[in-house]
């Protein structure tokens, strides 16, 4: 039965019906993905996202997944939707991944299907997931590597493929594109575990599915006019408090101009100048002075840009909205042409969705005075097997990705969080169990770094230490920020420390660094620090102690006030996904 369309404005009510209506709708979709997949990356470290899209592409609602996926989603959305135009039939399903077609990096996948309306034939919604797949090719196991200096070493890259035309599932062109089209480029592989791959994207197809049929249902409950009209709603509800928002920070600061710039760890200036029209409620971001395009993989598609800004201005509101479309209305965002944030088509770009996105984040929060800088960095790493040897030939084997949680920033009124994955990343760690039962690997170490934090009237929270052993020769690469410029405390708060990736190595004598027999030099392990970007072909007993960074402190200490980080409570509690899985088998 079709409810009658509010004659005057939006019920507030119905309005705060349909945003959970359409979260739940992606929640859904999340739940079905986890559930279907399986891979460690996806079913258990929860890197993906699920969206809910308008006829024009815009984002409408999500659940809580991955925030630098869901403010980039909407470009990829667009992008098939311009490319394809009244083409698409129902039944139809659309791959892509190329940050040229408004992806983020190469392994975060985009599946996309169209919503018909079963009575015009014409798109009402679009469904999309995006998924972080482990190994899509490249020159190292885990597609992220950290000495890459164009895309064509990141792996498979796909502007658009139809993965299903019509209801059928085009294997024989998947194959094409994640296994031969990336091992024609020198020294690079094709997918290294395409078996998994593929299982993981049928998953997101099926996910993007699940989604279809809920959309349709609240359809049948409300009428398309009533559902389409409420999507507007939301949209403006979310443009209107941050149009509030925007005055109401000109309005504490004094003035309506604000500046902020922090450094990448190779000194690149991320700059941004904010000025804001406190009559209209809007702003203007402009990055101008940001550095240029670096030869390394820490460029930042646009796409990525977008994604940091409405994650800010999402998280500085007070208010329970669905993050969509709507956040950015009021905001103009300028990026300078040839610069970090606004690379050339084939410059590498690993980096900059899972770091350089970080520093945009931090250098907005810091122009907004909002909090202290978080870690600043998802510690990546990457490690496993085979790829072409010496000789070209392809080795079929794995590879394995995680990022690594840190401290999070302090700010005006609340101390920092120890050990949390911050702002623009939301994924899981590998819980240490599935870890080792799947991979040649130990934990010899996994918990709270203690001091890490800045200290100040709201301390920082600490970064962590987590220490692999590894039970094979395999090749170990890390990615990583902060390493050179420690995250920054606000108002008078201090500094938190910087991460560190240290290589315990095992002396042998092929490598020539065993002494001779009549030393008196100390046979241990050797301990070298790799710095922030590295790839080492590690042997069996080699560690890797990675350190992440902690938050920044907000505001000076009081008198009185013990330079102490805040007291930890040590309580076990059961955690993770065997943990979530008993829960949810206990409610039945």
């Amino acid at each position: 039965m079709a409810i009658t369309k509010p004659s005057s404005g939006p019920d507030p009510i119905l309005l705060t019906l349909f945003a959970n209506r359409f979260m739940s709708v992606a929640e859904a979709m999340g739940r079905s993905l986890q559930q279907t997949s399986i891979s460690t990356n996806i079913k258990e470290r929860l890197d993906f996202s699920c969206a809910l899209f308008a006829p024009d592409g815009d984002l409408v609602a999500n659940a809580p997944f991955i925030p630098i996926h869901l403010g980039s989603m909407s470009f990829a959305v667009k992008y098939q939707m311009k490319l394809y135009g009244k083409e698409l039939k129902d039944g139809d399903v659309l791959m892509t991944n190329s940050p040229h077609a408004g992806g983020s990096h190469l392994p975060d996948i985009t599946i996309i299907t169209p919503v018909f309306d079963q009575g015009s034939n014409e798109i009402i919604f679009f469904t999309a997931s995006r998924g972080h797949h482990a190994d899509i090719g490249g020159i190292l196991p885990g597609s992220m590597p950290p000495t890459s200096v164009n895309i064509f070493e990141e792996g498979a890259e796909i502007v658009s493929l139809k993965i299903v035309d019509g209801g059928v599932f085009d294997k024989k062109g998947l194959y094409e594109y994640m296994v031969d089209k990336p091992a024609q480029y020198p020294g690079s592989s094709g997918c290294r575990n395409i078996k998994d791959v593929e299982s993981d994207l049928k998953a997101q197809i099926a996910a993007n599915h699940k989604g279809v049929q809920l959309i349709r249902a609240i359809v049948d409950d409300y009428s398309l006019e009533t559902v389409q009209e409420y999507m507007y709603h939301i949209r403006a509800n979310a443009e209107n408090s941050v149009r509030n928002l925007l005055r109401d920070v000109a309005k504490r600061a004094g003035t309506n101009v604000l500046n902020a710039v922090d450094y990448l760890d190779d000194g690149t200036p991320i700059q941004l100048r904010v000025e804001i029209n406190e009559e209209a409620g809007s702003a203007l971001l402009d990055f101008e002075g940001t550095g240029c395009e670096v030869r390394g993989n820490l460029n930042a598609p646009i796409s990525v840009v977008h994604s940091a800004v409405i994650y800010c201005m999402r998280a500085m509101l007070n208010v329970d909205i669905p993050l969509n479309a709507g956040c950015l209305v009021p905001i103009e965002i300028k990026i300078p042409k040839k610069s970090l944030l606004s690379p050339s088509r084939t410059a590498a770009v690993c980096g900059g969705n899972v770091l350089t996105s970080q520093r945009i984040v931090d250098v907005v929060l810091k122009a907004f005075h909002a909090c202290a800088a978080s870690q600043g960095c998802t510690n990546n790493l990457t490690f496993g097997t085979g790829g072409k040897d010496k000789n070209g030939v392809a080795i079929a084997g794995w590879g394995y990705y995680e990022t690594i949680a840190g401290g999070s920033g302090a700010g005006p009124g609340w101390h920092g969080t120890s050990g949390v994955h911050t702002h623009i990343t939301n994924t899981r760690i590998g819980d240490v169990e599935i870890l080792e039962r799947r991979y040649p690997v130990l934990i010899h170490r996994f918990g709270l770094r203690p001091y890490s934090s800045g200290k100040g009237k709201w301390n920082g929270g600490d970064g962590v230490i987590r220490e692999f052993e590894f039970m094979q020769e395999m090749q170990v690469s890390i990615l990583s920020e902060r390493r050179t410029r420690a995250p920054y405390g606000m108002a008078g708060g201090d500094p938190a420390t910087m991460g560190r990736n240290t290589w315990i190595k095992q002396r042998r004598s092929k490598d020539g660094d065993i002494p001779e027999e009549d030393s008196n030099e100390d046979l241990g392990p050797r301990h070298i620090n790799i710095g922030g970007k590295a790839t080492v072909f590690m042997g069996k007993g080699d560690r890797l102690l990675i350190e992440t960074p902690g938050g920044g402190g907000w505001g000076e200490p009081e008198e009185g006030q013990l330079d102490t980080n805040q007291e930890y409570k040590h309580a076990w509690e059961a955690r993770g996904s065997f943990a979530e899985r008993a829960a949810a088998q206990a409610e039945f």
